[in-house]
């Protein structure tokens, strides 16, 4: 059909016309209501990101030299924040003279990931950057 054919028709249904090929010979155009398109393509928009999943992370802290109470407390946080479905990044900290003994603060983490094996996934695992040792663990799935 000739462009002008297909705009008196479109002028005639009181609607637009839409090219929606520009590059094939000839173009495809489409006659729609384009304010009435733009507007569902908006709302379909809106409506994925609301259906989006948002991650929630938190964040464990140890020392090396953390305590027998302190470490249970943690690892009860630990596994409360995992039955939650949040995503929880373990991080260990030396300070002074612990990073004269970085084993210490490794078999820390490591005990921290064993403890945990049963409800979270190693999404990252523990490496030292520095003074800090981090991790990530995630919830294991429920498939």
């Amino acid at each position: 059909m000739s462009l002008g054919n297909a705009l008196r028709l479109a002028e005639e249904h009181g609607m637009d016309l839409v090219e929606i090929t520009p590059n094939a010979t000839p173009p495809v155009c489409r006659i729609m209501d384009y304010g009435k398109f733009k507007y569902e393509e908006s709302q379909k928009k809106k409506q994925a990101r609301k259906n989006q999943a948002k991650v929630v992370t938190k964040e464990v802290k140890f020392h090396a030299n953390v305590g027998e109470n302190d470490y249970q407390i943690k690892i009860r946080n630990i596994r409360s924040f995992l039955a939650d479905g949040y995503k929880v990044k373990i991080s260990l900290q030396f300070r002074g003279r612990e990073n004269a003994h970085k084993e210490l603060g490794q078999e820390v983490i490591d005990r921290v990931c064993k403890e945990v094996a049963d409800v979270a996934n190693i999404e990252q695992q523990p490496k030292l950057m520095g003074r800090n040792i981090s991790g990530m663990l995630g919830p294991k799935s429920n498939k």
